[in-house]
């Protein structure tokens, strides 16, 4: 396929192309994983190198304390990864009985991380450099100091407002009393201890040595109830993909717990409902695609959740093709709705993506959740715990209610498109329940009406909020709003300073002999290659 790019949106970057590449959201981590790829490296070390990287650099989206999902090809086939981490044996429904919500922040939403072990099972298993080498750049940006970006600086102070009293968080994140701005220099000494021990232990420190036992003894300070035990039950799944035909392409995600299904169950709505010749910014677009995001979104917050509490409605009965042609039927090309779940069954984060002159293509995700997550920080170690227990629901029979040594769900998802038995590009769009509506938005841009990614990286995007509301950004026409309106959409325009709802992608596309990439203008991000 042939792309255009002409400026359309006024973006003033330009897609990369280069035999090797990295798109990550933060230009230094970006530079970590280009170091791995001029040392030798391949394209697993590259993304684990920018992985890490990225919890020094931009903490507001990630930590070591985060989860992590993985898709990759190795070059012959492809390999997902679900690395996030399951609840402590002490939640039990009834220690949560009473409330009216679960937990946003503090030590009762803070489930298990899985990041650190994502690092090492990538590493182990497909990567070509010595473990401990993946951590250099990060170790010296903690040790030496960074500079803080823009778009980070804003988070940070955001993320400052709302977390200063959670323990640990001002001493790590605001240690001259508030949060650092742009362009000052920041050292994190206790994170690049943390990640020492974690390199020349591969991972062991973190979950059965010291800082495990110091994770542990700080629930207990605050009567928290994850434990030692629960840090050395953890382990990973290599779990493969579910995937969804488009054309002559597959979009591949992540199975539940993860939201990668709404993307596969919008785009199978799609297929079956029309965008053929529709104008790519169109109100007729729009409203189609806003339309199948509601209905998947209905199912998948009725009966998502860990797979293995998924036992009455499964993945299988929610991609089925013929119940997603029957959920098309009910989207009126005129009017907005507000869709109720089905009947399937019948009888906020950082993302990064890479490409090596091998073959060898990663989408990598990891994320503490909201912002800094659950706002706790283990004193001395920069460890910022993730709070993925807010995806559980307190409803009784829910296969996502909340129960021991259960797995969330979460929003977090890596994408990657096949062409036959190719590949054709990983990629990935943080952002909450952005992220899935990110992934249809982006995989209609290029393969429907032929955009590279950077293009659709800096195209408007629209995001379904819940009921008939959708927020828009600035650059959809006054015209194209108005249309929507007129169908009963209740439009929201966000201005430019809220846009972190609407995500950053980070794209790298496979073309002959090499990759195109692009990284979205609404983070301080890098595509860069060689």
């Amino acid at each position: 396929m042939q792309f255009r790019h002409d400026g359309l949106y006024g973006s003033r970057r330009s897609p990369v192309m280069a035999r090797n590449v990295v798109a990550a959201s933060q230009p230094l981590a970006t530079q970590a994983g280009l170091r791995m790829l001029e040392r030798g490296g391949n394209a697993v070390d590259a993304a684990l190198a920018a992985a890490i990287a990225l919890t020094v650099v931009e903490p507001t989206g990630n930590g070591i304390g985060s989860d992590a999902y993985c898709i990759l090809w190795d070059g012959k086939e492809l390999h997902g990864l679900n690395a996030s981490g399951r609840s402590p044996a002490g939640w039990t429904p009834e220690r949560f009985a009473g409330r009216k919500s679960f937990p946003h922040r503090g030590w009762e939403s803070v489930t298990v991380p899985g990041a650190v072990s994502a690092w090492v099972d990538l590493s182990e298993r497909f990567g070509k450099l010595p473990f401990d080498q993946l951590f250099e750049p990060a170790i010296a940006y903690a040790e030496n100091g960074f500079h803080v970006s823009p778009v980070i600086a804003e988070l940070w102070r955001r993320g400052a407002e709302e977390l200063k009293n959670q323990p640990g968080f001002a001493a790590c994140f605001m240690p001259n009393g508030r949060a650092p701005k742009a362009g000052e220099l920041f050292r994190m000494p206790g994170h690049a201890h943390s990640l020492k021990l974690i390199a020349a232990t591969k991972g062991e420190a973190f979950y059965r040595g010291e800082l495990a036992k110091r994770i542990a003894d700080f629930s207990r300070e605050h009567d928290a109830v994850l434990n030692e035990a629960d840090l050395s039950a953890h382990r990973n799944d290599w779990c493969g993909t579910i995937s969804q035909s488009f054309g002559n392409t597959a979009l591949h995600e992540i199975p539940p717990n993860g939201q990668g299904i709404v993307a596969l169950m919008a785009l199978g709505i799609i297929q079956s409902g029309g965008l053929d010749g529709l104008n790519v910014d169109s109100a007729d677009a729009l409203h189609l695609q806003i339309e199948a995001c509601k209905l998947a979104f209905a199912d998948v917050y009725a009966y998502a959740a860990d797979l293995d509490y998924m036992r009455d409605v499964t993945v299988a009965h929610l991609q089925n093709p013929s119940y997603l042609a029957s959920r098309a039927k009910l989207i009126d090309r005129s009017r907005a709705q507000d869709f109720g779940a089905g009947a399937p069954k019948t009888g906020g984060t950082v993302c990064l993506s890479t490409g090596d002159a091998a073959g060898m293509m990663v989408s990598y995700i990891q994320s503490n959740y909201s912002g800094f997550g659950s706002g706790v920080v283990v004193p001395g170690t920069g460890i910022s715990l993730q709070n993925r227990g807010f995806g559980f629901v307190l409803d009784e029979g829910h296969p996502n209610q909340v129960g021991p040594n259960k797995r969330p769900f979460q929003t977090i998802i890596p994408g990657f498109v096949m062409q036959g038995d190719a590949p054709l590009m990983a990629f990935g769009l943080m952002g909450g329940p952005m992220q899935a509506q990110g992934h249809l938005q982006m995989m209609l841009r290029m393969q429907l009406w032929g955009q590279d990614p950077q293009t659709a990286a800096d195209a408007p995007r629209w995001r379904y909020v819940d009921g008939l509301k959708v927020a828009i950004e600035n650059g959809i026409s006054d015209e194209v709003a108005a249309d929507l309106a007129s169908r009963g959409h209740v439009i929201v325009r966000e201005p430019p300073d809220s846009a972190f709802g609407f995500g950053g992608a980070q794209l790298v596309r496979r073309i002959e002999g090499g990759y195109v990439a692009g990284s979205d203008p609404r983070k301080d991000g890098l595509a860069a290659g060689f």
